[in-house]
């Protein structure tokens, strides 16, 4: 099983991200952990729905920082079946340390889990389904990320076993029809991004047709999206581009709009190198994680 935990830098930004969530829960005082005070306590960390596990080391930070000791009963990335239990329960992790420590950091690492391995499930599900019908090329989220938490939804995705696209604006060249009409065509949007960005990032241009499509690939882009595509005439397309010009030119083809667990098979072809998709992180739904002091 990959570690994706081995992608988060040592000091990187991730654990910022971890302190500001917990300066967002608690920008003053703790009312609460002064009701509790700071006796020793053993709480157990429950997923309560089945899926798969995401968001470890992003939950492991906020219990470091909250200064606690946690034993984590399974590896990121397995998947969790708690419906086979008599009590529809995993325990999950056990954790240690202050009470007080111990609810100030139960949300927001309970946010993190549930939100992180609803992703991940998602990406599980839909990747699955493609392999399950033969497609062998790359199934991949979108920048349609929650601002604030783009870091740890894109490593979701991984962790589910699907592409991340492109991080940011910096990462690839992405021409949209704003771009396009903005420039006056797709040629000179791709010439002019080419002029900046040079030979080491990737142009990817949006198309809504075949001739779009064979204006970008002349005017040397690297992925062409065949973007809100039917399923038959999306095949007809790729099959069409990649014979036209086979040895000639290199390019990825993308489809993307609208796709979902429920439509991707009618979408899926061997000429179509990505389908790209929202519907593994956005409006995604959650995993259910509790925790629970011993009593």
């Amino acid at each position: 099983m990959p570690v994706y935990e081995h992608l988060l830098p040592v000091n990187g930004a991730w654990r910022q991200d971890v302190t500001n969530w917990l300066s967002e829960d608690v920008p003053s005082f703790d009312f609460g952990g002064y009701v509790v005070g700071s006796d020793l306590k053993e709480a157990n960390l429950y997923c309560k729905q089945d899926g798969m596990l995401c968001g470890v080391p992003f939950a492991q930070e906020v219990f470091n920082q909250c200064e606690l000791q946690v034993e984590w009963l399974f590896k990121e990335g397995s998947f969790l079946e708690p419906s086979k239990n008599d009590s529809g329960k995993i325990v999950v992790a056990k954790i240690t340390g202050p009470a007080k420590n111990i609810l100030l950091a139960e949300r927001t690492a309970l946010n993190i889990l549930s939100r992180s391995s609803g992703i991940a499930t998602a990406s599980h599900k839909i990747i699955s389904l493609a392999r399950s019908t033969g497609y062998k090329g790359t199934i991949a989220g979108t920048r349609k990320t929650t601002p604030g938490l783009r870091r740890l939804e894109k490593y979701s995705m991984l962790v589910g076993g699907c592409d991340t696209h492109r991080y940011d604006l910096s990462s690839m060249v992405m021409l949209k029809d704003n771009h396009i009409w903005a420039t006056g065509s797709i040629t000179n949007a791709v010439k002019n991004a080419r002029a900046v960005c040079g030979f080491a990032v990737k142009i990817e241009v949006e198309c809504l047709s075949e001739d779009e499509a064979t204006e970008a690939i002349e005017a040397g882009a690297d992925v062409i999206m065949l973007d809100n595509f039917k399923g038959d005439g999306l095949k007809m397309c790729a099959q069409s581009l990649k014979n036209k010009w086979n040895g000639k030119k290199h390019f990825l083809l993308e489809c993307s709009g609208g796709l979902n667990l429920d439509n991707l098979e009618e979408y899926l072809c061997d000429d179509i190198d990505i389908y790209s998709t929202s519907s593994i992180h956005q409006g995604t739904p959650v995993i259910d994680f509790s925790l629970k002091l011993a009593h």
